[in-house]
């Protein structure tokens, strides 16, 4: 083909030789449940020195054995590291942060905040301990999972984002001040992943919620993106909101860009939308078309389509998990196995990664070679996924490399520290919050197969709600970009949808029919296919929600949602490319 390719080619057959051979026997004769324990300690290395040395800051700075404030003062790690919490099987610990966060928790507060970083971190974190209360052993309200503190305050940190989607576009700031909206003055140009990554935690909050305002400005967003892509499908980097002009037009899958597509997928499976799941597969050819190289993907100007860089990104790793939940296993595996190729040669993923020069790239333009905690967890959290997919025992090497790397060459004695750069390790004083929301959590469900998580829907919990009846806890989780698991079930469970309707008008014919009848118990419609005795819904609006009815055990799956998902990490030093010619 193109001299790419013909370039490329080559390389890339010397770079796979490169794995070791017997490769998969070394994997096969891992001890997991040992990894397992090696990851579990892992975590509480860095946890518990969080809270000893950071604990009220944002995160703990490891070199130092202190704390600072990084995207807010909302004792972030906390938040993010609470679901972690109960995957490691910690109910307790759990129970008393829920109680920490709803007394120290304060979003009204005179802090400028990334809209993106508070969505996915607080939000989402919120979010997912708030459906995760009652399998914790929390002695949930009545009414919930339609209401709680933890989805209070979720819905509190969600409400001040709002002033920032206040645009003629409807695509939000970058920034909001907590206490008075957006700063006149501020920059209206976003990254692309800035303004597409809401659909998830934003539509969760409304169906919780019932409050619409949240899943309507986040549609708003990905719709105005979806508008303004080039005449070949793509779109770019970095655009102002106010004018919808794109400012950097380099089209790619990494940094900048990535979890806009992650979020159509999950928003896809979500909410079953067939119009967002449409979209990305449109921009899935474009990206096929443009930017694939054999099993690479580089950076391309967005409207001609030529080549700008040939150049991977350590923030592209989550692509590989975005394949395998579309169900394209095979692609997935061979993009995989050359981002493992690159780990194997640095002990870790750099940011940047010249292809053709077969080594990182140099410091450009003011942004530093970070390669963060971040990198981990995306290849590992596409491990994960594919693993569950093809159960090939190489993935399982790629976490054993990860924890041997990890402890190897991040751990201090106050934690574990960011890696500076990969070429020397020198390290950073900074423990990011999603080391402990998503490397650890991805790399332990890794090595725990029976992990609550991986939930085929054979087992499942049905609530009670002021709304009937509900499913949860059945699995098909959806992970956000910062790996909160969310319950798709719980979705269903707080607002009655015009297709539910004959459930409740079932309901209600049963209630008349006892009214009548005088009867005590009462018998759901075997046409519907429930056998069990139905509470009076005068009863059951006043019982305590969350109390389980009856444990159920199925032979198969009753749910058919995906229990794949995979994440991706927007880089706040990721790099920009401008259109120059």
């Amino acid at each position: 083909g193109t001299a790419m390719q013909r370039f490329l080619g080559p390389l890339l057959c010397l770079w796979a030789l490169r794995l070791p051979a017997g490769t998969g026997a070394a994997a096969r004769g891992l001890d997991i449940a040992s990894y397992r324990e090696r990851v579990r300690a892992m975590f509480y290395h860095a946890y518990e020195h969080y809270l000893e040395s950071a604990f009220p800051y944002d995160e703990l700075r490891p070199l130092t054995c202190d704390g600072q404030d990084t995207w807010g003062s909302f004792s972030l790690t906390l938040i993010d590291a609470l679901d972690t919490l109960l995957i490691l099987g910690n109910v307790s610990e759990f129970q008393r942060v829920v109680n920490v966060l709803q007394e120290g928790v304060d979003f009204d507060i005179d802090v400028n905040a990334s809209v993106f970083e508070t969505n996915i971190r607080v939000v989402g974190g919120l979010l997912s301990a708030h459906l995760l209360s009652r399998k914790a052993g929390v002695e949930v309200e009545a009414g919930w999972p339609c209401s709680g503190p933890l989805l209070r305050m979720a819905e509190e940190a969600a409400r001040k984002l709002l002033p920032a989607f206040q645009t003629p576009t409807g695509m939000p700031y970058g920034t909001v001040n907590l206490l008075h909206g957006v700063n006149p003055g501020e920059t209206p140009v976003t990254c692309t992943a800035g303004i597409g990554t809401f659909i998830v935690e934003f539509a969760t909050l409304s169906h919780l919620t019932g409050d619409s305002v949240f899943e309507d400005v986040a549609r708003k967003a990905l719709k105005a993106l979806w508008k303004n892509r080039s005449d070949i499908g793509l779109v770019g980097n970095h655009i102002d909101v106010i004018t919808a002009k794109w400012v950097a037009q380099d089209a790619g899958i990494g940094a900048g860009v990535d979890s806009y597509f992650e979020y159509l997928v999950k928003g896809a499976i979500l909410l079953q939308d067939k119009e967002l799941m449409s979209m990305f597969l449109e921009y899935n050819k474009a990206i096929k078309n443009y930017t694939k190289f054999d099993d690479w993907y580089l950076w391309v100007q967005m409207y001609k389509g030529t080549v700008s860089m040939p150049v991977f990104q350590s923030l592209e790793a989550y692509w590989p998990g975005l394949q395998s939940l579309i169900g394209d296993v095979d692609n997935a595996m061979r993009t995989f196995l050359n981002y493992y190729t690159v780990w194997k040669q640095f002990g870790g993923l750099p940011e940047f990664y010249n292809i053709p020069q077969g080594y990182t790239v140099d410091k450009r333009e003011g942004y530093p070679l970070r390669p963060v905690f971040g990198c981990f967890a995306e290849l590992i959290e596409s491990a994960m996924y594919l693993y569950r997919a093809t159960r090939d025992p190489t993935l399982l090497e790629l976490g054993r490399d990860a924890v041997e790397s990890i402890e190897k060459i991040s751990k201090v004695d106050c934690g574990f520290a960011t890696i500076k750069d990969l070429r020397d390790h020198r390290l950073d004083n900074r423990m990011e919050s999603f080391f402990l929301a998503e490397t650890v959590k991805y790399l332990y469900l890794l090595f725990d197969p029976d992990n609550f998580i991986h939930n085929d829907g054979s087992d499942f919990d049905v609530v009670v709600t002021p709304y009937g009846e509900c499913v949860l806890n059945a699995g098909g989780y959806i992970f956000n970009t910062e790996a909160h698991p969310i319950d798709p079930a719980a979705l269903h469970c707080c607002r009655k949808r015009k297709e539910e309707q004959w459930e409740v008008e079932d309901l209600m014919r049963e209630f008349y029919s006892w009214k009548k009848t005088k009867k005590f118990t009462l018998k759901r419609s075997p046409d519907h296919g429930e056998g069990e005795n139905a509470k009076d819904p005068e009863d059951a609006s006043s019982e305590k929600a969350g109390e389980k009815r009856n444990s159920k055990k199925s032979s198969h799956s009753l749910l058919s949602c995906p229990s794949q998902s995979f994440n991706s990490k927007l880089a706040v030093l990721g790099q920009v490319f401008l259109d120059n010619t």
